[in-house]
């Protein structure tokens, strides 16, 4: 079977959102969204879920900040004390800028790896990108996607059409 994408040009970011939804009723699972600027209301019509990645980074900042406030206190005030001119052992501030620096630094590898684990390596092109009007989507079109079988095709565009598209495209994988 043949992957296809069947894409349709809305009039305004309403009209998109609605034809969406109504797509989303009919089974349609795999949809996406190409607007010139964020539409929020994309979001909840395409059905995606909150993403778990701001806890992860959050977790991920917290214990490497944890993790550079312990090992300097350990290095210093238990493992290697060295008593300069009656200094503490341990101070607080001395030890700030390294557990912000790490925090911040395990956070952005995390997120980085993170995506890289659920995304891949970027990709740079797509079949869509040669629908020659389909340049309006970074200007002001708002267009719609729908990655279908083949054979479900023709049974998306009529969807499209009578959704109020103004113009239907068909892009089968690989006819580059």
């Amino acid at each position: 079977m043949s992957r296809h994408w069947v894409l349709g040009e809305f009039a305004s970011s309403d009209a998109l959102v609605a034809a969406l939804r109504d797509l989303r009723a009919r089974g349609f699972e795999q949809l996406d969204a190409h607007t010139p600027f964020p539409v929020e209301e994309t979001f909840e019509a395409l059905g995606l879920k909150r993403s778990w990645l701001p806890l992860l980074t959050l977790g991920a900042g917290l214990g490497g900040a944890a993790f550079a406030y312990v090992t300097q206190w350990f290095t210093n005030a238990v493992d290697y004390p060295l008593d300069v001119g009656g200094r503490p052992l341990h101070s607080v501030p001395t030890n700030l800028p390294i557990t912000f620096e790490l925090g911040v630094l395990s956070a952005a590898l995390t997120v980085f790896g993170a995506l890289m684990v659920l995304f891949g390596f970027p990709h740079v092109t797509h079949p869509v990108f040669d629908v020659e009007s389909f340049r309006s989507a970074s200007v002001d079109g708002f267009w719609a996607s729908v990655a279908v079988d083949g054979e479900d095709a023709p049974k998306v565009e009529a969807a499209l059409r009578e959704l109020g598209a103004r113009q239907v495209s068909v892009v089968a994988e690989g006819a580059r």
